[in-house]
């Protein structure tokens, strides 16, 4: 097991450094002063536009995606350049082009659409033409047992008709999201894990209605398109538009959220990493009680605790990308659930002792530490909440054989 990265990621990696350090930084003042000027313009901000010509030029585009259709970067190899991004997350990715959901969109559709489900939906994601939401969370069940889910996805001759509601459908308020994923059941009397499928939806299909948006902890997420309720009242679609089989869409579910995971856990760790530099910045500057706060125990004691969880979940985070890349993502399953508990917490805690540091300046939106906790502690719901993974993760323990 050898993590030192070989040539073309460390290549990969410094030139991701200088993007973000000498662009993408500078640029987020930029970015905040365009989305307080038109506050109910959902659009993608002209400091991301700026910024995405510039990463294609730099050869920084579409990493995240294996295979024919991306960079061709295994997991290991994107895992540090997807920490760097989780530097500045709120630009760094869509910049990019290398932001949830389009990224696990993208991936399902490499996966497993058509050849014609490609071309039509795919080739323009790849080239930030249009964007997508993934439609599976719901207000009406506990859609943390995706087996519940309600949205009824019913076939009608040479189509399927959907009727249900979602929430929290990342990037569904952008103009320029397009497509829509949904996850419904097409047989509830079937298999429990048999009775969902997923379709491809024209975001302005008739019966598609964006109800509104929502907020995380108060923050609206306007850089990844928002998040949306959004209705679905007899939408109808060809049957073409099927994605994968039919009963097959909770295992696909399942494809698309390990990547994810670790796309998260990296950029999670970026974030703390971030923290650290501001803390380090200002413990030096910051005079109280007769000196600077580098002098205090409690700083110095929470630096060190910091280092100490930064390395140590890195090193787990890197062990699971190579364990995806060598023997599949089913078999990294335990390491997979084990970063997404563990990474979110320990960032969250990091930036919680950072914020404590800044006073009420960490509490504003002066720094980005309050955003980077918010977006840290919503991790713990997304893709699962913490409870479902350690229920996996230690039933899994206690059958495993000495």
């Amino acid at each position: 097991m050898d993590f030192a990265p070989d040539a073309r990621t460390a290549e990969l990696t410094e030139r991701t450094r200088a993007f973000v350090d000498e662009l993408v930084l500078p640029a987020e003042p930029v970015f905040e002063a365009e989305v307080e000027a038109a506050a109910d313009d959902w659009s993608t901000r002209p400091a991301v536009r700026s910024l995405r010509r510039e990463a294609r030029e730099r050869g920084l585009w579409n990493l995240f995606l294996p295979g024919e259709h991306g960079a061709g970067l295994t997991n290991l190899q994107y895992a540090p350049v997807a920490e760097l991004s989780g530097r500045s997350p709120r630009l760094a990715p869509a910049a990019m082009n290398c932001a949830a959901p389009d990224t696990g969109n993208m991936e399902l559709l490499a996966h497993f659409g058509t050849p014609e489900q490609r071309s039509e939906w795919l080739e323009p994601l790849l080239d930030a033409r249009i964007r997508s939401a993934f439609c599976m969370t719901e207000p009406a069940v506990a859609s943390s047992d995706a087996s519940r889910i309600a949205t009824r996805i019913r076939r009608d001759g040479d189509a399927f008709v959907i009727d249900g509601r979602k929430w929290f459908a990342t990037g569904a308020m952008n103009p320029d999201c397009a497509l829509l994923i949904v996850m419904g059941k097409t047989d509830p009397a079937g298999p429990r894990h048999r009775q969902q499928s997923m379709v491809l939806v024209p975001r302005g299909t008739p019966g598609v209605t964006v109800v509104r948006p929502l907020t995380v902890f108060g923050y609206d997420d306007r850089d990844h398109g928002g998040h949306a309720e959004i209705a679905f009242d007899g939408v109808r679609v060809p049957a073409s538009n099927l994605l994968g089989e039919e009963g097959g869409g909770f295992a696909i579910a399942q494809a698309r959220l390990g990547p994810g995971r670790v796309h998260h856990c990296m950029r999670a760790l970026g974030m703390a990493e971030r923290a650290l530099d501001l803390v380090r910045a200002r413990a030096a500057e910051r005079v109280a009680f007769g000196g600077p706060l580098a002098d205090k125990g409690a700083v110095r004691a929470w630096a060190a605790e910091a280092r100490i969880e930064i390395e140590a979940l890195r090193l787990l985070v890197l062990k699971t990308a190579w364990l995806m890349d060598t023997v599949g993502n089913q078999r990294a399953m335990t390491e997979i659930q084990a970063i997404k508990i563990a990474v979110p917490r320990a960032v969250q805690r990091i930036l919680d002792r950072a914020i404590q540091l800044f006073g009420a300046a960490g509490l504003s939106g002066d720094r980005p530490l309050a955003a980077m906790f918010a977006a840290a502690r919503a991790m713990r719901l997304a893709d699962g909440p913490d409870e479902v993974h350690l229920a996996a993760l230690g039933r899994a323990e206690l059958r495993r054989q000495s």
